[in-house]
């Protein structure tokens, strides 16, 4: 079977997927996540993720995605959509910046824990997709814009009282490096407290950012 170009995988006249469709869709990026979990990027063949799908031929994988880029592209907005979907509400729940800056690095750690094929996937497949690749480009400008408005959230921290004199974006860096840090080692050490170390981190960089006075 042949691959279609991206007007026919919406349909005719860019209709709307089918419910089938999407269905066929997940099920498929769910196994290439597993599988690139497993065995890594270069591994990944089209073999292998219709296998774990249960796909008859690696020619439904062709029909639904324009080759293995559009699919490994796809495979970073569903890592980001479960994470969104994941974190937002837990963080959204307290009204204190202190409170979610703690809720913010202990979720990202319990979304390691719960979710660890989707963030070994997404680490292998950003680590082998070209600067200027799409998914690359929405990857980097999407956690930029969550690091901007986690500095926003620090400063009127700060301003309310609850922080200390810090430099905010130097203060997030250092946060996002420490969590980035536990998932390259999560790769390594499979039976890693995930949990354990985001509520360590949470408790170091509490001390770290609370205002003493």
């Amino acid at each position: 079977m042949q691959a279609r170009n991206s007007a026919d995988k919406q349909g005719v006249a860019g209709r709307a997927r089918s419910f089938t469709e999407t269905g066929r869709r997940a099920q498929i990026v769910a196994a290439a996540i597993d599988v690139i979990a497993e065995v890594g990027y270069q591994r990944a063949s089209f073999a292998k993720i219709a296998q774990r799908a249960g796909l008859s031929s690696t020619g439904m994988i062709s029909y639904h995605f324009d080759g293995r880029d559009d699919l490994m592209r796809e495979v970073v907005a569903e890592a980001m959509r479960v994470a969104d979907g994941y974190l937002r509400p837990r963080i959204e729940a307290h009204e204190s910046y202190a409170a979610r800056l703690r809720t913010s690095i202990e979720g990202n750690l319990d979304l390691l824990a719960e979710y660890p094929n989707h963030l070994a996937a997404i680490g292998e497949v950003l680590g082998n997709l070209r600067g200027g690749d799409p998914g690359m480009v929405a990857f980097t400008e999407g956690m930029e814009k969550i690091l901007a408005f986690q500095v926003e959230q620090i400063r009127k921290g700060q301003a309310a009282g609850e922080f200390g004199d810090f430099d905010p974006w130097v203060m997030m860096r250092a946060i996002r490096a420490a969590i980035d840090d536990v998932v390259r080692r999560a790769g390594q050490e499979p039976g890693l407290d995930a949990r354990a170390i985001g509520r360590e981190l949470a408790d170091l960089f509490d001390r770290a950012t609370r205002k003493t006075p």
